[in-house]
């Protein structure tokens, strides 16, 4: 039996309907209700719950595939946290971006104390295995820190407005949030915001600054590599 088969093996949906389900979920700002409405339009009868364990089952496996296809990203790192409640406790979400906005990686932590940003550092260093040449940040003295103590070669920008691209990228998260009537755990936020920032890198192509053939290529690209994912 094939990798991918036996990956769906004993699933009573083929490929195409457990993929475009979990592509609707992370792509869109749905619920799983949403997503089953709108299968159920289409004639696929499967409940919300399903989806749900779709979702969690193959979102991350789909995750892992797409970061060893895009690669490195950009040499310049904007790092900025996030501050979001769970549970009625503070907790904040590390994001990084390179300087055409797509996410290198998050991180969901209690804490935004030196520690916290050195730990975020090191797993930046780990996923991209190379420094970047430009850091970016605010002037939270923890970026500060862990810049001297673990990538202290690297220059380190932390000019007023130098970081609006890091601060940009938390929108689709609080959009998320609010449909998702906030994370349930850390480890739900973490698993669901890590999928969720690489399907919107596949997927978000910069639309205002390509024209509207070069768009749908990079659409189309975008597709293929998906089927080229959920099929391996």
């Amino acid at each position: 039996m094939s990798n991918a088969a036996s990956c769906y093996h004993r699933h009573r949906f083929p490929i195409e309907i457990i993929s475009h389900a979990v592509w609707l979920y992370y792509r869109f700002c749905l619920s799983f209700r949403d997503v089953e409405d709108l299968l159920a339009e289409r004639g696929i009868v499967v409940t919300h719950e399903t989806i749900r364990q779709w979702c969690r089952k193959f979102g991350p496996d789909y995750a892992r595939k797409l970061r060893r296809r895009q690669g490195r990203l950009g040499d310049t790192w904007h790092l900025d946290e996030l501050f979001v409640s769970i549970q009625g406790r503070r907790h904040y979400l590390w994001r990084a971006v390179d300087q055409d906005g797509d996410a290198i990686d998050i991180l969901v932590q209690r804490h935004r104390h030196a520690h916290a940003a050195k730990r975020f550092f090191r797993k930046l260093l780990k996923g991209q295995r190379t420094e970047p040449w430009r850091l970016v940040t605010d002037k939270l003295r923890s970026y500060g820190a862990a810049h001297r103590d673990v990538m202290p070669s690297v220059v380190h920008d932390t000019r007023r407005y130098a970081n609006n691209r890091a601060e940009v990228s938390h929108q689709p998260t609080r959009q998320r949030e609010r449909q998702m009537r906030r994370f349930k755990s850390a480890a739900h936020a973490q698993h669901f915001l890590s999928v969720h920032g690489l399907v919107r890198n596949l997927f978000n192509p910069s639309r205002h600054r390509l024209r509207a053939g070069n768009y749908r290529l990079l659409r189309g690209r975008a597709f293929a590599v998906w089927c080229e994912v959920v099929a391996a």
